[in-house]
């Protein structure tokens, strides 16, 4: 019979699960960075690039002070939500629906990350990792931060852009009101 895994294996499965996610990431926040019409909201998603670059290097340090093998482990998840986001950049969406759709992808993304990065923290904490537990919650905190910087965007007007949009379509797309129809008097002044 095969020998249970530990806590330890599974805290080594899901840092191997989330080294993969960030790299899948770097790669896709320059796409969501280019589809982005708002230059706040392509800053966001650059901004945040570096940051997952960031949080690639913090993951590696975690494996060496744990004297584990860096390697990732292919994180199904993050992988469908990218592929989510791919399919609505194909979308033919007006550029401000485009920006809001976009702002929904990265926050399903970072709220994806702030759980993994909450159990790991977590997981480190109880086996007495605290430095590991550090560099993990310095990367927390900036998916937080992430996370809050897009709510930010999108509650600062580009949702309200795209439902000013969508009205407006609305009212044009309506057909006019015929205007009523008057009944002729039958008493005709001659």
């Amino acid at each position: 019979m095969a020998e249970a895994g530990t806590l330890h294996d599974a805290f080594i499965d899901e840092l191997r699960d989330t080294y993969d996610a960030e790299k899948q990431l770097i790669k896709a926040l320059p796409k969501l960075a280019k589809a982005a019409s708002s230059p706040k909201l392509r800053q966001a998603f650059e901004s945040h690039l570096k940051e997952t670059q960031g949080h690639v290097s913090r993951l590696e340090q975690a494996f060496e002070l744990l004297d584990e093998k860096v390697r990732g482990k292919h994180c199904d998840g993050i992988a469908g939500i990218i592929e989510e986001g791919k399919s609505v950049m194909e979308e033919d969406f007006d550029e401000e629906t485009m920006d809001a759709c976009l702002i929904a992808a990265g926050q399903r993304a970072e709220h994806y990350e702030m759980a993994a990065y909450g159990t790991l923290v977590a997981w480190a904490e109880a086996m007495g990792h605290t430095d590991v537990a550090q560099l993990l919650q310095q990367t927390l905190d900036e998916e937080k931060a992430a996370d809050k910087k897009l709510s930010g965007l999108a509650e600062g007007g580009i949702n309200q852009g795209a439902a000013d949009m969508a009205h407006s379509e609305e009212e044009d797309e309506e057909e006019p009101v015929a205007a009523p129809v008057r009944k002729r008097s039958s008493a005709r002044a001659r």
